[in-house]
């Protein structure tokens, strides 16, 4: 059966579409099962197929999507037409009927939305990205925009790497205060993506009540997600979507 992961905070706004898939409910062979990502070994019908299957699920139409072609940078740009967006790890937009992807296998998804100019924006932070602040780059292209203010966004970070899993070397782990990241007795350090993620949204000005995670390891939590650091080069993806329905405001 598909388990596909929700918002509480975006299910309070019903022209809002929101879901992040698992690994679990697709057709492909272990261990891909429901794989969305045509380059990691896969089958391309049977991802065609779990695309469907995902995609319909939320009632998105498949040719409305904007997806970024992530390069673990901090780059994020507006997306005015669904499109295949290149050298990016973020993506917004304020119009109706454009689905942002966000595609992963242990790095951080995030996802923002503005209630007030009826903007969202999906964002793809691994170490890189966190390192350079990326969801800072997009709050201020947000704002740029829109005039988006900080205090009015909703937040989603979604499954990822945590900090019970996600090892990494000296020479990561000295970007980030030290508070962040557990040293282990091999000489690396176990690093909080995460949280380090939720304080840049924080200190940016978004309040803490409006910033939901999904608190679970894609390393650990091999049952219900794909990891790239678990699994090596036979590591599915998993996706998240955002987009905005069109609607009419009651008189």
């Amino acid at each position: 059966m598909m388990e596909i992961l929700r918002s509480k905070h975006f299910s309070q706004f019903p022209h809002v579409v929101f879901g992040m898939s698992t690994k679990n409910g697709g057709v492909s062979a272990p261990p891909y099962l429901l794989n969305l990502s045509m380059s990691v070994g896969d089958d391309p019908e049977n991802v065609r197929q779990n695309r469907n299957l995902f995609f319909d699920a939320l009632n998105i139409d498949s040719t409305r999507l904007a997806f970024p072609l992530q390069v673990h940078s901090s780059y994020v740009q507006y997306a005015p037409t669904p499109a295949r967006y290149d050298n990016t790890d973020g993506l917004a937009t304020d119009k109706k009927e454009i689905y942002l992807l966000v595609s992963v296998a242990d790095c951080l998804p995030v996802f923002l939305f503005d209630p007030v100019h009826n903007a969202i924006a999906g964002v793809h932070a691994g170490w890189r990205g966190t390192y350079q602040k990326i969801t800072i780059r997009m709050l201020q292209l947000m704002n740029e925009r829109w005039q988006t203010a900080p205090s009015g966004i909703i937040a989603y970070l979604g499954p990822s790497a945590g900090v019970c899993c996600y090892e990494v070397g000296q020479e990561v782990a000295d970007l980030f205060p030290p508070k962040f990241k557990v040293s282990k007795s091999n000489g690396k350090f176990n690093l909080d993506i995460p949280a380090i993620n939720k304080e840049q949204l924080i200190s940016a000005g978004i309040k803490s009540e409006n910033i939901e995670h999904e608190n679970s390891c894609t390393i650990c939590s091999e049952d219900r997600f794909h990891s790239y650091r678990r699994d090596g080069h036979k590591s599915g993806r998993m996706m998240g979507v955002i987009g905005l329905k069109r609607y009419t405001k009651k008189i």
